[in-house]
């Protein structure tokens, strides 16, 4: 009960973990619960504890450090635990926008190096606009992409900003993973799960264009092309001050002989972004490996739509104008003439969202909260662990178990992902169906002992998360019966997917 003038504290979780106290005693101790309670009106849902234990709210923060722009989006995520089978786990059902800074050009010391003071300034500065503290956020991401992740102090400056930042995820997204992030924050995912259509995402940003194939909401396959608007860059005298690599590998390409401090033209900037866009259609159609920064994508047949987003759709869309001394404006007005004309066969879907696909992306799909059962081999030892990424491998853990064949496809998902078993602590996380027979859960840790070789190896831990009740079990197989040395963790009555953490 709350005295007058004492401020109310706020309400979480923990306050249902062993019932409800109803704030009432029954006189001498002879209760008679045969009677009815006046319970006076009905005070609003969000104070119900019913409610209140099934709903949470979160502020998240995600921090997008691109080739080209750098911005922060703060939201509200609204998450709810869903009743079917029991379980625990709480699914973003709703986010509310708090604050977006504007996005502002990414800011490098040099060609190895990102400047760690300007960005802490962007940082800091989104912060204080947005009105918050780093104390009052719950979780959230920091996510380096593109040319920006190449630059020697990026892994440092995304594990400082998560230090200070709040209780953040912190992720280096590698190719595969940014294109998949893009099409979920792009909305292309959506689209995909509520029409029923199989849909290609094209994200093209200052460095790279992600490009990724997705049906009925589930991306199948992510691919990466080093093409992007920002590889050059010329001040007001159209002299070139900045040429990555890969721009002047395209420059020259494109028939085009320049290096820093060349005045350009507009007819020349004009033919390079012109080359760029056919380029990146060729690279599309053809699947040549030439300008592939990954393997080509394997399956375009059933494509319905194309959805573009990242900085340079923007121009694909006409939502933006302004020329910023680089090939953004450019490239994207040659790819819109190029769809327009029927160069790619596939009808253009509405935007979503183009510059901050990314940022939402991770900003939303990478908050879950679950847990039911536990196989902990060493506590001390493996509790607590935060920024564990998942993977989950597409696997059907349904009918005979075959340990080879299930190691070669969870190896294949670590490819996918960039990831290399041994070297990285990852989750592994699985849908289990069928029976939880002691032939069927032997076969399966057979099959993770042989695709975590590396891991096991070198002494590094295990994770293993579940939607199955079988966690008891399968950890006592893992360390008893094949005898793995590491230490081993396995949740089950949790169904997480690729980027969760």
């Amino acid at each position: 009960m709350v005295n007058d003038g004492e401020k109310k504290r706020r309400h979480t979780l923990a306050d249902h973990l062993y019932g409800s106290d109803h704030d009432h005693v029954h006189g001498d101790g002879s209760a008679d619960h045969d009677h009815d309670h006046d319970l006076g009106p009905a005070g609003p849902l969000e104070e119900n504890p019913l409610w209140l234990h099934d709903n949470l709210s979160l502020v998240s923060v995600g921090i997008d450090i691109g080739s080209a722009g750098t911005q922060v989006i703060f939201s509200r995520l609204h998450m709810r635990r869903l009743g079917e089978d029991l379980s625990s786990r709480y699914f973003v059902v709703a986010r509310d926008a708090l604050y977006q800074s504007p996005v502002t050009f990414t800011p490098y010391a040099d060609d190895v190096r990102i400047d760690e003071l300007a960005l802490g300034r962007i940082i800091d500065d989104a912060y204080q606009a947005a009105g918050l503290h780093p104390d009052e956020i719950d979780t959230g991401s920091v996510i380096l992409t593109g040319e920006a992740l190449r630059r020697e102090n990026a892994q440092a400056i995304a594990e400082l900003l998560a230090e200070m930042g709040g209780e953040f995820v912190c992720a280096a997204a590698g190719h595969h993973m940014e294109a998949m992030l893009a099409a979920y924050g792009s909305g292309a995912a959506k689209v995909s799960h509520d029409q029923d259509l199989r849909v290609l995402n094209v994200d093209i940003g200052g460095g790279t264009t992600k490009v990724a194939v997705i049906e009925g909401g589930r991306v199948l396959e992510t691919a990466a092309v080093h093409i992007g608007g920002r590889l050059l860059v010329v001040n007001g005298e159209h002299r070139i001050t900045r040429l990555d690599p890969a721009g002047h590998a395209l420059a020259r390409r494109a028939g085009l002989q320049w290096g820093l401090g060349k005045q350009v033209s507009d007819a020349d900037l004009d033919v390079l972004g012109d080359w760029m866009a056919e380029t990146l259609c060729s690279a599309i159609l053809e699947s040549t490996g030439e300008n592939y920064l990954t393997e080509p994508l394997k399956d375009l047949s059933g494509i319905e739509g194309v959805m573009f987003s990242g900085g340079v759709g923007e121009y694909v869309y006409g939502r933006e104008e302004r020329d910023f001394g680089d090939l953004g404006r450019r490239l994207g007005r040659a790819l819109r003439r190029r769809l327009d004309e029927g160069r790619l066969p596939w009808r253009l879907l509405p935007a979503g969202e183009c510059i901050r696909a990314t940022a939402f992306g991770a900003s939303e799909y990478s908050v879950q909260l679950s847990g039911n059962t536990v196989y902990v081999s060493q506590p001390g030892e493996l509790l607590p662990r935060k920024n564990l990424q998942v993977l989950q491998p597409p696997v059907r853990l349904e009918g005979t178990i075959d340990a080879d064949q299930f190691a070669a496809a969870i190896r294949s998902h670590f490819e996918a992902f960039d990831v290399l078993e041994g070297q990285t602590e990852i989750a592994l996380a699985f849908r289990w169906r069928g029976e939880p027979s002691f032939q069927r859960l032997s076969a399966f840790a057979r099959a993770i002992t042989l695709c975590l070789a590396n891991t096991i190896k070198h002494g590094k831990p295990i994770y293993v998360v579940l939607d199955g009740d079988v966690a008891q079990t399968l950890g006592a197989i893992l360390k008893e019966e094949w005898g793995v040395g590491s230490e081993v963790l396995v949740l089950d009555g949790i169904a997480l997917r690729d980027f969760d953490f």
